[in-house]
């Protein structure tokens, strides 16, 4: 794991550049078990908990923002497990280290034909896409499912076109392309309700699904506001003002701040990693967590997602002109974290639904 870190913090530009992470990264990512991490026990995975990924995750993030997002994917063991035992059984013929991507919204209306559903259609934030093997793309059958929900249809990387149209201001290396279906017959037992019920019966895939995908993201923001303390502390040694002012790590002020944003990332991981204990120890109790703990891990994530782009600002604010450079890291961190408080998962709307459970009301519909 050292020696992909120092890798991936030496091509960060690389990444960005080229607007993907590089397949031998990925090949890397299977090697130290971020795709076999969430895969069952009994298709050869390693079923970490929620808090393993996530540390995996995190440290990851700490080298580069965009290789942690896109590490962050190895939750498609969870998403999948919504497929029916025997497809799993197919999925995972060939061992465990499965990498899946796709893209949900918007979905697209699917007939129901013969051998399946018909897809068509082009779906964005295809994150990870350039690097997977099986594409999930959200679908809403016209027919033979009257649930209304979305559905993710699984179709192998070769059936699929990804455009290259990610132009955006952060997390560039993740190649967060549209992705473009056409006539693929995907069939039934290859797709699943994103955030639908489990096919496998144990505490990790009983874990609530669509605040885990919250989790894994914000947990890059973690990484990252971690990498950007770290990056102060070590340039503040010895450096010289050009005015002949005091090092940085001798300022009264960047001591007071540094001392501050360390306090404030420190406490906020604390409680998203203790949100996810709670729930977690409920569940290797054979219990089903209240939706106050739910909550919790949802409000825990927005927060921390928030404080990690505070952070990362105020690191790159005390380092002074150096920070700004493309050359410091400072200057991607702040334009990475800042995107993850973009996301729909992390919106001023999760503050709404936990305050409204806090008064004892009911959340909008989809937020646990």
């Amino acid at each position: 794991m050292d020696a992909l870190l120092r890798d991936i913090r030496q091509r960060r530009k690389e990444f960005e550049a080229q607007k993907y992470i590089s397949p031998d990264i990925i090949e890397r990512f299977k090697a130290v078990g971020v795709y076999r991490a969430l895969v069952a026990k009994r298709f050869g995975g390693d079923e970490k908990s929620p808090a393993e990924f996530c540390e995996l995750i995190e440290t990851i993030a700490r080298a580069d923002g965009s290789a942690g997002w896109v590490a962050s994917f190895g939750i498609g063991g969870v998403y999948l497990a919504a497929l029916p035992v025997e497809t799993l059984t197919k999925l995972y013929a060939k061992g465990p280290d499965v990498v899946f991507a796709g893209g949900i919204f918007p979905p697209q209306p699917a007939e129901l034909v013969e051998g399946g559903y018909r897809v068509n259609g082009r779906w964005s934030w295809g994150s990870g896409s350039m690097g997977a093997e099986v594409i999930g793309a959200g679908i809403l059958p016209k027919n033979g499912d009257n649930s209304g929900l979305p559905r993710m249809a699984v179709m192998p990387r070769s059936q699929v076109n990804i455009e290259p149209n990610w132009d955006v201001m952060g997390l560039l290396g993740t190649g967060s392309h549209d992705i473009v279906v056409k006539d693929v017959i995907v069939p039934p037992e290859w797709t699943f309700v994103r955030g639908g019920a489990s096919s496998l019966d144990t505490p990790l895939y009983r874990y609530p699904t669509l605040s885990f995908a919250a989790q894994v993201l914000t947990v890059v923001g973690l990484g990252i506001a971690r990498a950007a303390i770290d990056e102060v502390l070590g340039m503040a040694a010895g450096r010289a003002s050009v005015t002949g002012a005091p090092n940085l790590g001798e300022r009264v002020y960047v001591q007071l701040e540094i001392a501050k944003i360390e306090a404030e990332l420190r406490a906020a991981r604390a409680w998203f990693y203790q949100a996810i204990d709670d729930v977690w120890q409920v569940l290797l109790k054979g219990d089903k967590p209240s939706d106050h703990l739910v909550s919790m891990l949802r409000l825990s994530t927005t927060h921390a997602s928030r404080v990690s782009a505070d952070v990362t600002r105020r690191a790159q604010m005390v380092s002074g002109g150096t920070g700004v450079y493309e050359s410091c890291p400072l200057a991607a961190q702040v334009r990475d974290v800042q995107m993850i408080t973009q996301h729909a998962f992390m919106g001023d709307i999760t503050y709404q639904n936990a305050g409204a459970m806090l008064f004892g009301l009911k959340p909008l519909p989809g937020y646990l």
